[in-house]
């Protein structure tokens, strides 16, 4: 334009007018880049754009959101259904099969696995799904739910669960089976309590009834009763298109198990730092002395309080005030809820004695060489000891050490830091794998800990490790 005035021969007042509006404009936007940058702890509690005015935009952004995170997974990923054929989770949900995470097309396993950390960094050889997984908007963040648990809610309770900026990324069949299971402590002799339901508070009275007591039915009534959480709500910063009663204990744990929903941990600032969340089991509640991956509870009292006040709201005691958080009563209600939670049993292993081992009358000889190379060459055995597999401790893998720190779609892949060790009973029901989903199989995982631990793990030693995990 500054060139059009020129040639046509405009007074030097002129361009000098249009120059100093430049300069302003420049200055302005200069200023609200800063602004943007500022660092907070805070979520925004007053919200100035009109709600209908927020959604429009996000729904007209999602598309392009959803393809550049498919884009990542597909890159990582072989996401095809792979079923084994000889194994399936409690409920008769196949398990996929083989190594999922996609190579660099310079190497091999096995030449990886003979590489220094330092060789694997120079070269850029890490595998792209062995890095931090971010959250489908890791910008955003918050509460995402498979679309079979939200259809389910829906039909159940006319609860909706649906955001309408964002979908559930990973493909059904990675998923943990839907229902799961319920096995009590208590009452070992039923089985599986849960007659092949999803519990919610619609129907937890009629399934429970007569086997939970009454202090216990209480607990289990709160863990499924909706209190309002981050993105569903009734405030006009929500993420429903209607107003939401908000979300239960069990709408990420289903049935006392998880159902792979995902979320960003509290715990951490700025966003970019944030872990995404796959959410754990409840199974063997009970013989866990650390809660969260990172924050080292104490108590699934501690944690069960914690969720409600803060986890529910992003971390962000401030903003939950003004969206609703359930203040739980600490000697009753927080009490109750624990109680619940201490009763969800792992589910059976037939193959393991009262020692947590294998009983060489029922396992076959891959699963009886895998636990060889578990307990011995490959080292698993000093974070995850029987009879639970887990040390109740936390551990740093330091996976830094092979790729430079770097943006993956809004998450910083750097420095995890230590993560509490999960327990490997009955790990076969639990996919995805670590503390953010980012492994997809068993294969995928003994991968992953084959290069971290650097044990050298033959492809016969991997294959019986597999078998071994898929017993426990």
């Amino acid at each position: 334009m500054m060139q059009g005035v020129l040639k046509h021969g405009s007074v030097p007042v002129v361009i000098f007018a249009m120059m100093t509006i430049a300069i302003g404009v420049a200055h302005a936007q200069e200023k609200q880049q800063e602004k943007k940058t500022v660092r907070s702890s805070y979520a925004p509690v007053t919200i100035t754009e009109p709600f209908k005015e927020t959604m429009g935009m996000m729904k007209a952004a999602k598309r392009g959101v959803m393809k550049r995170h498919m884009d990542l997974l597909n890159e990582r990923y072989d996401l095809s259904n792979n079923q084994a054929k000889d194994v399936a989770m409690s409920r008769g949900k196949p398990i996929q099969e083989g190594v999922r995470v996609k190579l660099h097309k310079d190497v091999i396993w096995e030449k990886l696995g003979a590489m220094t950390p330092e060789e694997i960094g120079e070269k850029d050889f890490f595998p792209k799904g062995f890095m931090p997984l971010p959250h489908p908007n890791h910008i955003e963040g918050g509460m995402l739910f498979p679309r079979f648990h939200i259809d389910e809610i829906g039909k159940q309770e006319r609860r909706d669960l649906t955001r309408f900026d964002l979908d559930y990324d990973l493909p059904d069949h990675f998923l943990p089976e839907f229902p799961p299971s319920i096995y009590l402590t208590t009452r070992p002799d039923l089985g599986d309590v849960s007659q092949g339901k999803v519990v919610t508070i619609a129907n937890y009275y009629e399934l429970f009834n007569g086997i939970l007591n009454p202090k216990q039915l209480e607990g289990l009534r709160l863990l499924v009763t909706p209190f309002p959480q981050q993105q569903f709500n009734q405030t006009e910063d929500r993420r429903s298109e209607q107003p939401s009663r908000g979300v239960t204990c069990f709408d990420c744990h289903v049935n006392g198990h998880t159902n792979a929903s995902t979320h960003l941990a509290g715990d951490t600032r700025p966003q970019e730092f944030r872990h995404r969340l796959d959410t754990p089991s409840l199974r063997g509640v009970n013989i866990q002395r650390l809660f969260g991956s990172q924050r080292a509870l104490k108590s699934i009292e501690d944690f069960t309080e914690f969720e409600q006040r803060g986890a529910y709201f992003d971390g962000d005691q401030v903003i939950a005030t003004k969206k609703g958080v359930n203040i739980l009563e600490r000697g009753s209600q927080v009490h109750f809820m624990a109680e619940v939670q201490e009763l969800l049993d792992f589910p059976p292993a037939p193959k393991l004695n009262i020692y947590g081992m294998l009983d060489q009358r029922k396992a076959t000889e891959a699963e009886q060489r895998g636990q060889s190379v578990f307990f011995g060459k490959a080292r698993c055995s000093i974070c995850h000891p029987p009879p639970y597999y887990t040390d109740n401790l936390m551990h740093n893998l330091k996976v830094e050490r092979f790729y430079k720190p770097h943006m993956i779609n809004g998450r910083m892949a750097s420095a995890d830091g230590p993560i509490k060790t999960f327990p490997l009973r009955g790990i076969k029901d639990s996919p995805p794998y670590l503390h953010d989903g980012r492994l997809l199989t068993l294969e995928d995982t003994v991968e992953f800990f084959n290069l971290i631990l650097e044990v050298k793990l033959t492809k016969q030693e991997k294959g019986d490790l597999v078998a071994f995990l898929r017993a426990l």
